[in-house]
């Protein structure tokens, strides 16, 4: 009998049985109480990397990582999936359950991944506009249909870094049918967290079609060792894991994330820094006369009301890079990081500098 969620899924995946690593040595013995086990399974170089390789690295593993993951969410591991960043995740939700013709709600402007990946498997992108720079949740569950087998919501939102609330969230989950999967993509969750904002986590454990994304790109600052992970109903995550690749997560990724959940103040502290050099940059914006959109991430869009993609061409001139939005259809905004102080004070100058400005 097919599980809901094999009941939604592609049938030409059900064929496939995931790849099964073998276990860790220690939770081998430990699990058998035997010792000194060896491993002869994965034809790997018997020796262990060089003494300069294993200074820079720190022992861990997807199975370790998963149980921690999985104890920090009060899940169990079979509850959470390893991607090679969110990325890799979108594409395995819209591999495992989109059919040609099925339908896919996006927002827009939002995550480029969300309608690449849904037209790249033949689906249907229904594109809801946001209203006011923030998802708009109401017209969303308005286009869900029958045909309708993904919901993506990026909350805070790239590129606008705004968010839904808590209540909002709860008025849209309670129309979703159950046969259509919500994705919650959470990659900014840590600048964003407040008694507003929604525990999308606890639809999950409700037993409703939610996956909830998260990712150590952002406030761990691990972006460049692309480690992302999905939470969901063990089912789902069991579908995922048929297409995974082996191995997606290379093991000193996996090494420093796990070290990262640890370190808590190393999180509060980038959030701390986030918000002082955020309320500095909405003064200096206002200052400059430039309309700004109120951020809950680690990033600004601020319109410079005139050709964003010139600004951005005489800003890289001044040595600062930011982001111009005119692909997203918004030619006259910018969206900006935030910084470190000094980074901020220079991007402050150089922006004055191109539009003949200067703050207060």
């Amino acid at each position: 009998m097919p599980t809901q969620w094999e009941s939604l899924a592609n049938q030409h995946i059900l064929g496939i049985a995931p790849y099964e690593p073998g276990k860790p040595i220690e939770e081998l013995e430990r699990e058998l109480g035997i010792h000194d086990a060896i491993k002869l399974a994965s034809n790997e170089n018997p020796l262990p990397p060089s003494e300069r390789v294993q200074k820079a690295i720190v022992a861990g593993g997807g199975f370790y990582l998963r149980q921690a993951l999985a104890k920090k969410h009060g899940v169990t591991p079979e509850h959470i999936v390893l991607g090679n960043g969110s990325n890799e995740l979108i594409e395995l939700l819209v591999h495992a359950f989109m059919r040609p013709g099925d339908e896919a709600v996006v927002p827009h402007p939002s995550f480029v991944v969300y309608p690449t990946s849904v037209q790249a498997a033949g689906g249907i992108r229904v594109v809801v506009m946001l209203r006011d720079y923030r998802l708009d949740l109401e017209a969303m569950g308005r286009a869900v249909t029958p045909l309708t087998k993904l919901v993506f919501i990026a909350n805070p939102n790239n590129p606008t870094a705004t968010m839904v609330a808590a209540d909002e969230v709860e008025r849209f989950m309670a129309r979703m049918p159950d046969r259509t999967i919500v994705v919650f993509d959470e990659a900014y969750v840590e600048f964003a967290q407040g008694p507003d904002f929604p525990d999308s986590l606890a639809y999950m454990k409700q037993g409703r079609k939610v996956v909830v994304l998260r990712t150590f790109s952002k406030a761990a600052s691990l972006a460049g060792l692309r480690v992302g992970y999905g939470v969901a109903d063990p089912d789902a995550v069991a579908l995922l894991n048929r297409i995974r690749p082996p191995f997606n997560v290379n093991s000193l990724a996996q090494a420093a994330a796990l070290a990262a959940l640890d370190d808590e103040p190393h999180i509060l502290e980038c959030v701390r820094l986030i918000d002082a050099g955020r309320q500095l940059l909405y003064d200096e914006f206002k200052a400059l006369g430039l309309k700004y959109v109120p951020s809950r991430a680690n990033f600004i869009l601020v319109d410079v009301g005139r050709s964003a993609a010139e600004i951005y061409q005489k800003l890289l001139r001044e040595g600062v890079i930011v982001r111009p939005l005119t692909s997203f259809g918004m030619e006259t905004a910018l969206r900006i990081t935030i910084g470190t102080p000094q980074e901020n004070r220079r991007l402050v100058r150089a922006l004055g500098a191109v539009l003949g400005k200067r703050s207060a």
